[in-house]
């Protein structure tokens, strides 16, 4: 038992990093609430804590531009492009913490949701994320 301890631990940790890797098929969640958690912010979302600002897109503005400008942000990639929704992942610069940043083009207006997968508290990473985002897609002259 004890020669097959090493190996069922790293078995085991295989297993758990794994798991925790991602979500393939994740469900477009732009138009659901940040849940209780101080962790995630939206477009969507009433709540003081939870609440970002609408992006009012101007008439140029087209997902794979602003896919151009999200990508733009340090350790970021497309997992999901659709007509009108991104799923984009962006990693923490130390422990690789996996934040997930959907937009979606809905009626002039861009959704924006940023939340953290794991954790309690992001320390406000999702909406200096969402505003830095925001000021990009200013710049790039994609949003009022």
């Amino acid at each position: 038992m004890k020669a097959n301890t090493p190996l069922i631990i790293l078995m085991l940790t295989g297993t758990l990093t794994a798991c925790s890797q991602g979500y393939d098929n994740m469900q477009d969640r732009t138009d659901s609430p940040c849940g209780d958690k101080p962790n995630c912010v939206s477009t969507q979302d009433n709540r003081e804590q939870h609440h970002l600002e609408s992006f009012q897109l101007t008439e140029s503005a087209t997902l794979e531009a602003i896919e151009r400008v999200a990508l733009s942000q340090p350790r970021t990639t497309t997992v999901e492009k659709g007509t009108h929704y991104l799923h984009i992942e962006s990693k923490s610069k130390i422990m690789r913490f996996t934040d997930d940043l959907e937009l979606k083009i809905v009626d002039g207006f861009l959704q924006v949701r940023s939340e953290s997968r794991l954790g309690h508290s992001d320390f406000g990473v999702n909406r200096k994320r969402a505003e830095q985002l925001r000021q990009d897609l200013r710049q790039a002259n994609l949003i009022k």
